[in-house]
C-alpha cells in the first residue's frame, strides 16, 4: 500500500506522509494485541489444567469450582468472590498486574484482603501499600481488622509531627508491617511522605478507586507511577469514564513495560473518527473498540451485580424533570440571553467552564448568584457592620467591596450572624423557592411515613448549605459529609446513621460521599445536581445498592427543565454507553458517539447554531 501512494504523483507528500504514519501505528497496535493476546490464551490454559483437563466453557461459573486458597475460618466468600480471588491468585503466578473491576458494591476489598491473606499463608509477608481515597480509609481499616487480624496495618496519615514519628518507626522497623495503609493524597502529597513511599520495595500496590489514575498527565500520576512495587492492582467500579484513552492511562499505570511509549498511538488510533463522517466514524469505531476490548481482556476482571447477585434488591432509576421557580428562571433566561450575547469564541475552552457554571447554578437555585441584594443594599449593610465589634477595625469600604463578590445566600448567612444586620436576612420563603425544593416539598413527607432513608447527594458545598436551611425549616433530622469533614470524623458519621433509624436523611458532596463507604442503612437516593461525569453519580447511588441492602433502592435524578442539565444527561448517557460496548458484550456502535464538550454543551443551552 505505501508503494502504491509513493507512486501515485497527485497526492501530496504530506498525505503519503500521514498515511505511513498511521499504518505505522495500527502495526504498532496489531502487534500489542497479539501480545495481550498471547497472555490471554496463556492464562485459558492455566484454568485448563486447573480444571483437570476440562475444556473451559463458562469461565465465571467454572472458575469456582477451583480450590479456595485461604484457609480462613472467618472468611467466607461468595462463589463469584471466589471467582475473583482464584483470577487475583493466577495472575500473581503468572507475574501480572490487574484490574479488578467489579462493580460497586460487589466486594472488591474482602477479595484484595483475601488475596493479600493467602500470600501471608504462603509465607510473602509484604511489605504491601494499599492507597485509597482518604473516606475509605477507615473502612479499609476496620475490614483489615475484621477478616485477617494476623496482617500487621500501619494506616500512614496525620498531621505532620505524627507522620513524621510513623517514618522513623517505618524506616527503623518496616519490616514488622504487613500492610502500609494511606490516601492518595499523602502518597503523592509532600516531599517527604513521597520520599518514603519511594524507598520502600513493596511487593504488591493495591489503588482503590483506581479510576482516579486516568489522567497520564496529572501529578498524581506521575507521583504514583514512581512507587517501587513488583505488583500493581488496581481496584475500580467504573474502569471507564469519559472515553477509551483514560483506559488506556490506567493500562499504562498498571503494566509500564507493554505500554510504555504506545501513549501517542492510542492518542491517535483512538480519536480519529471524531472528524469522519458518520458511516465512516461508524466502521472506525467498531474496529477502535474491538482494540480496546482485545487489549484490556488479559488483564480485566469485571463482573456486574445483575449477573451475580440474583438476591440483592432492586434498584430503579428515576430522572424527575422539575420546573423552576418564577423567579429563577427569570434569572436563567437573564443569565442565557447575557451569554449567548457574548458568544463562544475560540476562548470558550478557558471560558466556557465559567458559563456553564453560573447556568448550572442558576439551574439550582437562586441564591447562588447575586440578584436579590443590589449595591445599595449592600452599602447600608456595610455601614451597619461596621458598628460590630467583629468589623470595628475594618474600612466600610472594603466591606462593601467583599459583599460584592458573595452570592445572596453567603450575604443572607452573613447579616443572619450579626444583631445589627438581622433584619436584611433572607425570609424562609426565599430560601425555600426553588424548582427542585418545590418537587422535595412534594415526595418527602411521603418517603418519611413509610420508612424511607435518604442519601442526599450534592456536588457544591453551598448547595449542601442550602439544603440545611431548607431541612432545619422543614423539621427533618439529618447529618451531613463533604470534603471539609475530618477524615477521623467521617466513619463515625456513617456508624450514627447506620444505628440510628431517626435520622431521616444524610447530606453528602457527590465526591467525598460517593467513593467506598457503605450507607445499606438507606433505601432512597436523590441526586440534586448530576456530575458531568456520570461515573461519579453512580459511585454515589451505589453506596447504599450494594452487599447488605434488604430493601429495593430507588435513585433520583432530579433534572431542571429546559436548562443545561438536560444537555448534560444526555452527554452523561453517550458515556455510559461507551463503558457497555468495550467491557460488555455489545459492538453496537452505529449510534452517532455525542462527545459533547464545552463548546457544543453551550451551544445547546445557549440554544445557538
Amino acid at each position: 500500500m505505501k508503494d502504491k501512494l509513493e507512486k501515485n504523483k497527485n497526492l501530496g507528500k504530506w498525505i503519503i506522509s500521514e498515511c505511513k504514519v498511521l499504518l505505522e501505528i495500527r502495526d504498532n497496535i496489531r502487534s500489542l494485541m497479539e501480545k495481550c493476546q498471547k497472555i490471554s490464551t496463556n492464562l485459558e490454559s492455566s484454568i485448563f489444567e486447573l480444571l483437570g483437563g476440562e475444556q473451559l466453557t463458562n469461565k465465571a461459573d467454572d472458575l469456582t469450582s477451583l480450590i479456595l486458597f485461604v484457609n480462613l475460618p472467618s472468611l467466607s466468600l461468595t462463589p463469584y468472590q471466589l471467582v475473583g480471588l482464584n483470577w487475583l491468585i493466577m495472575m500473581h503466578q503468572h507475574k501480572l498486574n490487574g484490574i479488578l473491576g467489579d462493580e460497586m458494591g460487589l466486594g472488591k476489598t474482602i477479595q484484595t484482603i483475601a488475596f493479600l491473606a493467602y500470600l501471608l499463608e504462603k509465607g510473602d509477608e509484604g511489605p504491601h501499600v494499599i492507597i485509597s481515597p482518604s473516606s475509605t480509609i477507615d473502612n479499609w481499616l476496620r475490614e483489615l481488622q475484621k477478616w485477617c487480624p494476623s496482617l500487621k496495618v500501619l494506616p500512614y496519615y496525620g498531621s505532620q509531627e505524627e507522620r513524621r514519628h510513623m517514618r522513623h518507626q517505618l524506616m527503623k522497623a518496616g519490616s514488622d508491617v504487613n500492610v502500609i495503609l494511606t490516601s492518595y493524597n499523602m502518597a503523592s502529597g509532600s516531599v517527604e511522605d513521597r520520599v518514603l513511599f519511594k524507598k520502600f520495595n513493596y511487593r504488591y500496590a493495591v489503588f482503590d478507586e483506581g479510576h482516579m489514575l486516568k489522567n497520564m498527565h496529572s501529578n498524581r500520576y506521575k507521583s504514583l507511577m514512581k512507587i517501587s512495587s513488583e505488583r500493581r492492582l488496581l481496584l475500580t467500579g467504573t474502569p471507564l469514564q469519559n472515553n477509551l484513552l483514560e483506559l488506556m492511562s490506567l493500562l499504562s499505570f498498571l503494566m509500564p513495560d507493554i505500554f510504555a511509549g504506545k501513549t501517542d498511538n492510542f492518542r491517535k488510533i483512538f480519536s480519529m473518527s471524531s472528524g469522519s463522517s458518520n458511516d465512516i466514524r461508524g466502521t472506525y469505531e467498531q474496529e477502535t473498540l474491538v482494540h480496546a476490548k482485545r487489549i484490556l481482556q488479559p488483564f480485566f476482571l469485571r463482573r456486574l451485580k445483575i449477573n451475580v447477585l440474583k438476591q440483592l434488591p432492586k434498584k430503579s432509576d428515576h430522572v424527575i424533570k422539575v420546573s423552576m421557580s418564577h423567579d429563577q428562571g427569570r434569572l436563567y433566561e437573564k443569565l442565557r440571553k447575557h451569554k449567548g450575547k457574548s458568544g463562544c469564541g475560540s476562548d470558550v475552552q478557558s471560558s466556557g467552564a465559567s458559563m456553564l457554571m453560573q447556568l448550572r447554578k442558576s439551574a439550582n437555585h437562586e441564591l447562588l448568584h447575586r440578584a436579590l441584594y443590589n449595591d445599595d443594599l449592600l452599602m447600608t449593610i456595610a455601614k451597619r457592620l461596621i458598628k460590630d465589634s467583629a468589623f470595628r477595625n475594618s474600612d466600610v469600604q472594603c466591606i462593601f467591596e467583599d459583599l460584592q463578590v458573595m452570592s445572596d445566600f453567603e450575604i443572607h448567612t452573613l447579616v443572619s450572624k450579626h444583631k445589627v444586620t438581622k433584619e436584611y436576612k433572607l425570609e424562609e420563603s426565599v430560601i425555600c423557592r426553588s424548582g427542585k425544593f418545590a418537587h422535595l416539598d412534594e415526595v418527602l413527607p411521603e418517603m418519611k411515613i413509610k420508612g424511607d432513608r435518604i442519601l442526599l447527594f450534592s456536588q457544591f458545598t453551598m448547595m449542601l448549605d442550602i439544603i440545611e436551611v431548607y431541612l432545619e425549616f422543614r423539621g427533618y433530622k439529618y447529618l451531613r459529609l463533604d470534603g471539609s469533614t475530618p477524615v477521623t470524623e467521617r466513619q463515625e458519621l456513617i456508624d450514627k446513621f447506620t444505628d440510628d433509624d431517626d435520622i431521616f436523611i444524610f447530606l453528602l458532596s457527590t465526591k467525598a460521599g460517593g467513593m467506598g463507604i457503605n450507607l445499606t442503612a438507606a433505601n432512597v437516593v436523590v441526586l440534586h445536581d448530576i456530575d458531568f461525569n456520570p461515573y461519579n453519580d453512580k459511585q454515589a447511588e451505589d453506596r447504599c445498592h450494594r452487599v447488605g441492602q434488604t430493601r429495593d433502592v430507588k435513585v433520583y435524578r432530579l433534572i431542571t427543565k429546559n436548562s443545561i442539565e438536560e444537555a448534560m444527561l444526555r452527554c452523561a448517557q453517550d458515556k455510559l454507553k461507551l463503558e457497555r460496548d468495550v467491557t460488555g458484550n455489545s459492538t453496537d456502535v452505529n449510534e452517532e458517539a455525542n462527545t459533547a464538550d464545552v463548546a457544543s454543551l453551550l451551544k445547546e443551552a445557549l440554544k445557538m447554531r
